[in-house]
């Protein structure tokens, strides 16, 4: 090898001896893995074995329930498996290139292509997917933070390692690479972000708790069930379908189902809004989010800037030919030196000899041009406190500022000092001001009506800009940010203790000067607060920021260590999208926590109803195609829609408790209600079995009825239409003979009736009632 790099036969013997960097990397689980957690599960066990008694001793009316699970978990893996395709085309979208050197010619490939021994073409905003040593570079400096924890950028010389998982924060370089896939220094890290993850989140974590509790219960509640049932019946299968009726009624089948199918709905719609899901519980944290942190740049504006002129402030020196100068030597990508490189012409006898590139974290760079000079270009505030006298031409500066303009400052070296150090860059005691490049920025549209309803749903908008503090207060206040008109200069706050950087940040909205270590205490200090923090950014210097967020959204044009750590990639580079995103996020959670309200009050009532039935030695009261209709009505079927339906609301936390607060009193309610009514019809003179099943099976589904009202708050017309169909079947069910027959019903005597019709009645007093005494409110049901 050269330094030229490898030829295709150098490469090709180091694919065939594997050599290469190929790291297992998924976007999302694969069919196999689907599948596998949409049928082995304990409740599918459960439910399997109990449909195997009802195969043996029928009928076979008794095992609709099997149906309906085969049902449940084909429509769980088709959904998951159209959420992972949608999910694999949008993931190629936002998979990084990386430039290596081969025969000679830069070349992009992809980060599995790259082989030991490739020589990769670095620069600002690339993220090391492999180990390497560096060959050479031009001002090559290096954030290790991510993998090291070290919080300041790291100079980059000839023969220094690089680990994966760093990025390139400013300078330009080669490097060789050493190790490749599972051999790197943390294997996998720099793909961790990006694949499809199951991670912990407390909505998971919230239902993996009620299932455990379920579990619990089931096993003493299940025992004393099938033990009183068959001791105490004369009727061996009477016995049998009546245990399989109360163990499988506590089982919240569809619960783990409509969660997955919840999640890869999001998905699917966030991929039609061109919206990359990289972690599922992103889509949780949208409906937390209280707090959005963006940059300026790229969101509120739209991200391309146009040098708007050059000012002279010495016209004895030549700033222009210098700032272009500066401007082509400079290998940095960031906005503002690709404006002024398309704008200005570059004179042909300006040689570089060293250069200090620019980094957001000094807001400078530098250049020494040989007998023309050491030129700088940067911030005018912190080449002005290097030396560089603004006296001058600070009224002119204010005014570029408070219109909204960018400003930066070149300024020469003294003659005979030493020219700028790549390895120690300082800037110099003394600087002669030449020139002003004023750039201009294009304000979104429509950031205005987005920073509006940002504030309409109670989420607070900071805007973290390393720009002159003024000049983001003035574009902010264009677009009507409250606070925008007492801009902070992030450098008076940058050794606050973390509670006290939370108190600064509390009241004010706009902060200018921010270096990336800053962007991510500032995140971390809101967090210590209790807020829950999305950051939105493109460029390397919001990567540190991206990742220490509660949610980290990333610019699809964004460099590629910032897409790297993000959760969602806005493809469309579209500020203006996050409305529509933070709406998904919250129609999901605030519908799966409806859906949870629903399936643990069936588990409540269910496990109720088989305590009393053991403790009383009673008949259970249902045959399970009774349990089967009545669930599938008054839950299974509604909880599909409610499931799917928008949401607008933004959830707090505690998930478990508020869905214990609802489904206790609920379920209490249905248990006691449909035991005093076959308790009564039981005790009635005349009466079959067959009508006492009859009477607690219209009374439990009454009482589901009106908890299903009760959820499907707010009464838009479909949820109307949907609890009347629901009434309008059951009712079929009861009053048509063959649908009767079918189901082992019998309309109870009149007397009964009246009572059933009285009970139901009361069961909306009763439950209200109930969920008072829990301080459960109507408003909790409504997103």
């Amino acid at each position: 090898m050269t330094n030229g790099g490898l030829d295709d036969a150098e490469v090709a013997a180091r694919v065939e001896r594997g050599d290469v960097n190929r790291v297992v990397e998924r976007s999302s689980r694969s069919t196999s893995d689907i599948v596998r957690a949409n049928v082995l599960t304990r409740f599918n066990a459960i439910l399997g074995a109990l449909l195997a008694v009802i195969i043996v001793i029928g009928p076979f009316q008794d095992g609709l329930f099997g149906v309906v699970l085969v049902v449940n978990t084909v429509i769980g893996i088709v959904q998951e498996v159209r959420a992972k395709r949608a999910l694999d085309r949008l993931h190629l979208l936002v998979q990084p290139q990386v430039r290596v050197v081969r025969s000679g010619e830069r070349r992009a490939i992809a980060p599995d292509a790259i082989v030991v021994d490739d020589v990769l073409d670095l620069r600002a905003g690339d993220q090391l997917v492999v180990d390497a040593d560096v060959l050479d570079g031009a001002g090559l400096e290096v954030d290790e933070s991510l993998v090291s924890g070290e919080s300041e950028p790291i100079a980059k010389r000839a023969g220094d390692a690089l680990v994966s998982g760093s990025f390139v924060t400013a300078g330009e370089g080669r490097a060789v690479a050493t190790r490749v896939g599972a051999s790197t220094y943390v294997a996998g890290l720099a793909h961790e972000a990006r694949q499809f993850s199951l991670a912990r989140s407390e909505l998971r974590d919230g239902i993996d708790r009620i299932l455990r509790i379920v579990t619990w219960v089931i096993v003493p509640v299940g025992g004393l069930l099938v033990t009183r049932q068959l001791l105490g019946h004369h009727n061996i299968l009477e016995a049998i379908r009546g245990s399989v009726a109360g163990v499988g009624s506590m089982v919240p089948e569809g619960l783990v189902l409509l969660t997955s199918v919840a999640f890869a709905v999001a998905v699917l719609r966030l991929g039609r809004r061109r919206v990359v899901v990289q972690e599922l519980p992103a889509v949780e944290v949208l409906a937390r989010v209280d707090v959005l942190c963006i940059d300026k740049t790229g969101t509120l504006t739209e991200g391309a800037m146009r040098l708007d002129a050059v000012e002279l402030v010495d016209e004895s020196m030549p700033g222009a030919d210098a700032l272009a100068a500066l401007a082509a030597a400079d290998p940095s990508g960031n906005a503002t030196i690709a404006a002024i490189r398309a704008a200005a012409a570059v004179p042909p006898d300006w040689k570089v000899r060293r250069i200090v590139p620019f980094s957001s974290q000094r807001k400078w760079s530098a250049v020494d041009f040989g007998p023309h000079g050491c030129w700088y270009l940067g911030a005018p505030e912190v080449l002005g406190a290097a030396g560089a006298d603004t006296r001058p031409f600070q009224a002119a500066l204010d005014g570029h500022v408070r219109a909204g303009r960018r400003v930066v400052l070149v300024a020469a070296g003294a003659d005979g000092a030493d020219g700028p150090d790549p390895d120690r860059p300082e800037l110099p005691a003394a600087l002669r001001p030449a020139a002003l490049a004023v750039l201009e920025e294009r304000i979104r549209a429509t950031a205005t009506a987005t920073l509006a309803w940002f504030a309409s749903q109670g989420v607070s908008v900071k805007v973290l800009s390393g720009d002159h503090p003024g000049t983001v207060g003035a574009v902010a206040g264009r677009l009507g940010l409250p606070g925008a008109d007492r801009p902070v200069d992030a450098r008076t706050i940058a050794d606050l203790a973390p509670d006290d950087l939370a108190a600064a940040m509390a009241d004010r909205s706009v902060f200018g000067r921010v270096s990336p270590h800053q962007k991510r205490d500032m995140i971390s200090a809101l967090q210590q607060r209790g807020h829950v923090v999305a950051m939105t950014g493109d460029g390397v210097n919001d990567a540190l920021a991206i990742k220490r967020a509660d949610l980290g959204l990333a610019m699809g044009t964004g460099s590629a260590a910032t897409r790297a750590v993000a959760q969602l990639v806005l493809l469309d580079n579209d500020f203006d999208a996050l409305p529509a995103v933070v709406a998904e996020g919250r129609r999901v959670i605030a519908n799966i926590e409806r859906v949870a309200n629903l399936f643990v009050t069936k588990t409540v009532y269910a496990a109720l109803l088989s305590l009393a039935v053991g403790v009383a030695g009673l008949t259970f009261p249902f045959y399970p195609r009774h349990l089967t209709l009545v669930s599938s009505l008054t839950i299974g079927i509604p909880a599909f829609f409610l499931a799917l339906a928008p949401a607008a609301r933004a959830r707090g936390g505690n998930f478990v408790g508020r869905v214990v607060r609802f489904a206790a009193p609920a379920g209490f309610v249905a248990a006691a209600l449909t035991f005093t009514a076959y308790s009564l019809a039981t005790s009635a003179a005349h009466t079959t079995a067959a009508q006492d099943r009859t009477t607690a099976t219209i009374v439990l589904f009454s009482v589901g009825v009106w908890v299903l009202a009760v959820l499907a708050r707010p009464w838009t017309f479909w949820r109307r239409t949907m609890v009347v169909s629901v009434v309008v079947a059951f009712a079929a069910a009861l009053f048509v003979p063959s649908a009767r027959d079918l189901l082992a019903m019998q309309l109870p005597p009149l007397g009964v009736g009246i009572a059933v019709v009285v009970v139901g009645l009361a069961a909306r007093p009763l439950l209200a009632g109930a969920l008072r005494l829990a301080r459960w409110t109507p408003s909790d049901a409504v997103p």
